[in-house]
């Protein structure tokens, strides 16, 4: 249930608010499946380390993970390979190429960081499993202990991917050459083409970045998803390198670990304290949600900004319960994800 009033609750909806009426950016039309979903689709969800989920909007409409599965996955190749033998096949450099760029490093011959789909699809080859399906289940539950519920598959999307995927393609027979992959390239394009036909919601996305703020721990179920270290390497390649050509100005801006997907999702982490994921799937030019990354830095690109609580005890603990000081003006803060989380 998401809890309504409180201080928290309120900066959510004034955020959407501020947010809805930008109706700018195109589907990804490059999977035919994903330019045929509701393109006035939004959601805002907010998840504590604690388990407790604000949120505004479409919370519980159902799209597909597509690169936001990248961190997960990555997570899941250095639990099963270690930290130095992923290392061994994946870089962690950030790069100013798009996401879907065939190439690897002219120097180390390996794909440059594991969120763009060169490395993605490296750490797709590196999961280990008795067979394909086995390969590809531990990578769904996987998510699912993230997300805390099990998640499916959608088949209408995995056959637009697997139709059209010709670049992926061109990428999972580089990296075979390349020696970064000793598996079939086919079958592990065919696994990143799985990953990403993930369905999610807003809700399920916040969960999974409430997990990696607590250090791997889900914090609805309280099973552990990930051990605290590799929680850390996976955070630090999501802060350089999660919004692909436009990670820069995302760090000086935001300022968070994220990942964004071409399904229109957005999902970031304050450690320790708060994940939220943002739903909206009309895209800018780099392929991530043009609300979700308004609604994630709302101080620079709208005025005037929403009200917060000056109250530092409710920045630190995100209860809205705890909040009773009067509201300042905030149009010179940080970005409302670290407002409501405590670093500003």
């Amino acid at each position: 249930m998401v809890p309504s009033g409180g201080v928290v609750a309120r900066i959510i909806d004034e955020v959407y608010e501020l947010c809805r009426a930008d109706t700018s950016g195109t589907l990804a039309d490059y999977i035919p499946e994903l330019s045929a979903v509701q393109p006035d689709s939004f959601g805002i969800c907010l998840a504590t380390a604690d388990g407790r989920i604000y949120g505004s909007g479409d919370l519980d409409a159902a799209f597909t993970i597509q690169s936001i599965s990248k961190p997960f996955t990555y997570a899941l190749a250095l639990a099963d390979r270690g930290v130095a033998e992923v290392a061994r096949h994946i870089d962690v450099e950030p790069t100013g190429e798009p996401f879907n760029e065939i190439s690897l490093d002219p120097q180390t011959q390996r794909p440059r960081n594991p969120m763009i789909n060169a490395g993605a699809i490296a750490a797709a080859g590196l999961i280990k499993g008795t067979d394909a399906a086995d390969r590809f289940a531990r990578i769904r539950r996987s998510y699912s202990r993230f997300a805390g519920r099990e998640l499916t598959m959608n088949d209408a999307v995995y056959a637009s991917e697997a139709r059209t995927g010709f670049r992926n393609r061109a990428i999972g027979y580089l990296l075979r050459g390349a020696n970064i992959i000793d598996v079939d390239p086919d079958e592990a394009v065919d696994r990143y083409f799985r990953q990403c036909s993930i369905d999610v919601t807003c809700r399920d996305l916040a969960v999974m970045a409430a997990t990696l703020a607590n250090n791997g721990v889900n914090p609805l179920t309280r099973e552990r998803a990930l051990t605290g270290p590799l929680v850390e390497q996976v955070l630090s390649a999501m802060t350089t390198c999660g919004m692909y050509d436009a990670a820069g100005d995302w760090v000086t801006t935001v300022g968070l670990p994220a990942k964004s997907g071409v399904g229109g999702g957005i999902l970031a982490v304050l450690p320790g304290q708060i994940g939220i994921a943002v739903y909206s799937p009309r895209l800018d030019a780099h392929g991530s949600s043009v609300r979700g990354v308004k609604a994630s830095d709302w101080q620079r690109n709208s005025r005037p900004a929403p009200s917060r609580a000056a109250s530092s005890s409710c920045r630190a603990t995100v209860h809205a319960a705890d909040c009773s000081s009067s509201s300042t003006d905030a149009s010179a803060s940080p970005s409302p994800i670290a407002t409501i989380g405590g670093t500003g």
